[in-house]
């Protein structure tokens, strides 16, 4: 059984960065993409970057130049590099695995920007 675990959020001002990691593990054999996703109160899940199996990634137009998304093989861990934080990055932040037919996802951490 696949399990992810977010960790790193917290409450961070305006300008600041934070470090999300999510730790995987379980067994697979294969997988699409690694994924981080965050969603908003009142508003769709949406994704924010995503990793390819091949290490291609890209990532959601309002936070590019600002995040980014990077994987340590050895220790099963998938991270998000948030910087220049805005108001708007306030959500929670998910993980995702995305593998052949199923996508596993972990429980969330908040992330928000406050002064």
């Amino acid at each position: 059984q696949v399990q992810l675990v977010e960790s790193g959020g917290g409450l961070v001002q305006p300008g600041g960065s934070l470090r999300l990691s999510c730790a995987i593990s379980g067994s697979f054999f294969d997988f699409i993409a690694m994924e981080w996703y965050r969603q908003a109160p009142g508003k769709q899940r949406e994704l924010v970057a995503f990793m390819t199996n091949s290490g291609a990634s890209d990532y959601l137009a309002s936070v590019r130049g600002r995040f980014a998304i990077s994987r340590d093989n050895a220790k099963n861990t998938l991270y998000l590099q948030l910087n220049s934080l805005r108001s708007e990055d306030t959500a929670i932040y998910y993980c995702s695995l995305h593998i052949p037919d199923t996508r596993y996802w972990g429980r969330g951490t908040q992330v928000t920007v406050s002064s």
